[in-house]
């Protein structure tokens, strides 16, 4: 199984960026779709991004199109998130998610292998 470690989060301004990177080791990336997840305190884990295996095929959830990027380094072994434009309603707690399947989920559980978060606050 593949591990996964998320990295990249703070405190930022409204209308800040910050880029999250998810580091993983133990398999190579490229056997597993991957995706992002966050949970702010009291909600649900949500559906942020994901991407393909190859990195072809990207999705998004709604309140992020066109502020935020997902991307995938094989070679690297790495994922990231660029976010822009970040908002109050952005904070919460950020998962990478990886799934050797290639549906892509829009819901946590189907999700195999998980990181353990990296917190990010934006400020109004």
């Amino acid at each position: 199984q593949v591990q996964l470690v998320e990295s990249g989060g703070g405190l930022v301004q409204a209308g800040g960026s910050l880029r999250l990177t998810c580091a993983a080791s133990g398999r190579t990336i490229s056997s597993y779709t991957m995706g992002w997840f966050r949970q702010a305190p009291g909600k649900e884990r949500e559906f942020v991004a994901a991407i393909s295996k190859n990195g072809a095929n990207t999705y998004y959830e709604d309140s992020v199109k066109g502020r935020f990027t997902i991307s995938r380094d094989n070679a690297k072994n790495t994922m990231y998130l660029q976010m822009n434009s970040l908002k109050p309603e952005d904070t919460a707690w950020y998962y990478c998610a990886a799934d050797p399947r290639v549906v892509i989920f829009r819901t946590a559980k189907p999700w195999g292998s998980w990181g353990q978060g990296t917190q990010v606050t934006v400020s109004s």
